[in-house]
């Protein structure tokens, strides 16, 4: 997949750093400290990119406003603050910055930790108040207690090390982590429904979403110690804020860490307000180190894409990174030139895809949605590529199944290659028509449609690009000086020809021509049919 980023909107304060790294990178860049939605919607048709912080709410509005927006860059981890599966839709890739953040949030979590354990802002106002109350606040020590931490990834991970320090027991539970991995920082990977019960603190650091909101509720407070203290640095819904005010008010929750809120700026004054709660105004990443490598990571990350040195921090699309490689970019131009090749001998729904080889191991699903925009480019009313082909191929009643073989077959060079097929009566074949394709050095070829093998051509295989022709004709029927004559006619210039073999009664022929033909008639009178497609 291919970008080309040429004007970066940052539509609030993000580190000078940021726009530094762009503009040495040819980018244009505009900066804002902040953006209404309505000026957001009228200026994002301008930029090829957007660079927000929390702030900003990226919606599915603004991203249709986007005529030419390609990326949505967060400096910083969460992306609930845009709409990731508007941003699919449209084709648009979203990254983040995934590590920019993670030690200035994994110190603030320690520090409301500490301070539930030793009632540390309570005291403090107390004796600003003029009041000596020492022993109001009666804490206890964090050795020998068990934190339970909810999300092991890199901001889990480095509150667990940290407060292992402190002698401090830690489970946990991630259904991405394995527990061997876990293991080696110390953390024992448990079902949830263990880890309740267990824990004298509870942290959570997992994105929010349907399986994670309300996840600390009134039903798993039934599960909890009476003494269970609750932080949360994460995402403001994980913590089901009525459920936790009652706990607090029972007696079976001894105190809670917030910074963060289902509504921000929060309005539940209640809770807020609660003798036993620490609460701070989303300052996870409120750290000078945090934003500047943030704004640097997004920046670097942004200009790795636009140079095609490959992807990091994608969102959508994490497991279509081979897509953006160099070394795969010769075959995904062959899974699109086949798709529309495919599309123009055939208008069936049913897409079968099979690759062949070492190189094209575990690049299935790419593979398959490079064929899908092939067949779709010029039918769909958005841009296709790589994100949204499955999306738009399910909108199209399409359906793709795709499969893979180490081996190569003798129809294929030893670089391995791979077929496509639509299964219908096409406009051409009474049945299915399988065409097959390899890459040569970065050019994509035809191998053989059918049956009919192009394998003797002297590239051992046809170059497929710009506007080309698919002629079917009857054995030993030499129809170049015909074709030369009609396409230079129309206006138009031969750049390529050449012939298959001859089997089951067809003969093709593939033609390369300077510009499309409008009228394919005048070539029917002397074929037995043609189709003409652009790649």
């Amino acid at each position: 997949m291919e970008i080309s980023i040429r004007k970066v909107l940052i539509s609030e304060t993000v580190d000078q750093k940021c726009k530094e790294i762009l503009e040495k990178a040819g980018v244009a860049v505009d900066c804002h400290n902040s953006m209404t939605k309505e000026h957001l919607v009228a200026e994002i048709k301008n930029y090829d990119a957007l660079i927000v912080r929390s702030g900003t709410k990226v919606s599915k509005e603004v991203i249709a406003a986007g005529d030419h927006l390609q990326v949505i860059g967060r400096a910083g981890t969460g992306v609930d603050n845009i709409d990731v599966d508007a941003a699919t839709r449209h084709g648009v890739l979203v990254m983040n910055a995934p590590d920019g953040n993670s030690l200035s949030a994994a110190e603030l979590t320690c520090g409301l930790i500490l301070s539930l354990a030793r009632n540390i802002p309570q005291a403090v106002t107390s004796l600003k108040a003029g009041k000596w109350e020492r022993k109001k606040f009666w804490g206890l020590e964090l050795y020998g207690k068990t934190l339970g931490v909810v999300g092991l990834g890199r901001i889990g991970k480095e509150v667990a090390v940290r407060m292992q320090t402190f002698g401090m027991k830690t489970i946990g539970h991630d259904p991405f982590i394995p527990a061997n991995v876990s293991a080696e920082f110390g953390v024992a990977n448990l079902p949830l429904e263990e880890i309740w019960p267990l824990c004298d603190f509870i942290t959570f650091h997992t994105p929010l979403m349907p399986s994670t909101k309300g996840l600390l509720c009134d039903a798993t407070f039934l599960h909890c110690k009476p003494s269970v203290r609750v932080v949360n640095c994460a995402r403001g819904g994980i913590v089901d804020e009525d459920a936790l005010l009652r706990a607090l008010n029972s007696g079976r929750c001894a105190g809670a860490g917030l910074d963060v809120f289902e509504e921000e700026p929060p309005k539940n004054v209640s809770l807020l307000s609660h003798h036993s709660v620490i609460c701070t105004p989303h300052l996870g990443a409120s750290t000078s180190e945090a934003q500047q490598r943030c704004g640097e990571d997004i920046a670097r990350q942004i200009v790795s894409v636009i140079r095609g040195d490959g992807l990091v921090g994608a969102v959508n699309c994490s497991k279509l990174t081979k897509a953006f490689t160099p070394e795969y970019r010769p075959w995904l131009r062959l899974g699109i030139a086949l798709g529309a090749a495919a599309r123009a001998l055939s208008a069936g729904t049913d897409v079968q895809v099979v690759t062949y080889g070492t190189q094209l191991n575990g690049m299935m699903d790419v593979f398959g949605r490079a064929v899908l925009m092939g067949i779709l480019r010029d039918q769909v009313s958005v841009p296709i590529n790589i994100l949204n082909a499955s999306f738009l191929a399910d909108e199209a009643g399409l359906k793709l199944s795709s499969a893979h073989e180490i081996s190569v077959p003798g129809r294929f060079p030893a670089r391995g290659g791979c077929s496509v097929m639509i299964n219908t009566h096409g406009t051409i074949h009474k049945d299915h028509l399988e065409l097959l394709g390899s890459v040569l050095g970065d050019f994509p070829v035809l191998l053989a449609v059918g049956k009919s093998s192009f394998m003797d051509a002297p590239s051992a295989g046809v170059p497929i690009g710009g506007h080309m022709l698919i002629l079917r004709t009857n054995p030993g029927v030499h129809v170049l000086p015909t074709v030369l004559g009609t396409v230079e006619k129309a206006g138009s210039e031969l750049l390529f020809f050449t012939s298959s073999s001859k089997d089951d009664g067809n003969q093709w022929s593939i033609v390369r021509i300077s510009k499309p033909l409008k009228d394919l008639s005048v070539l029917k009178t002397f074929v037995l049919s043609v189709v003409q497609f652009c790649v």
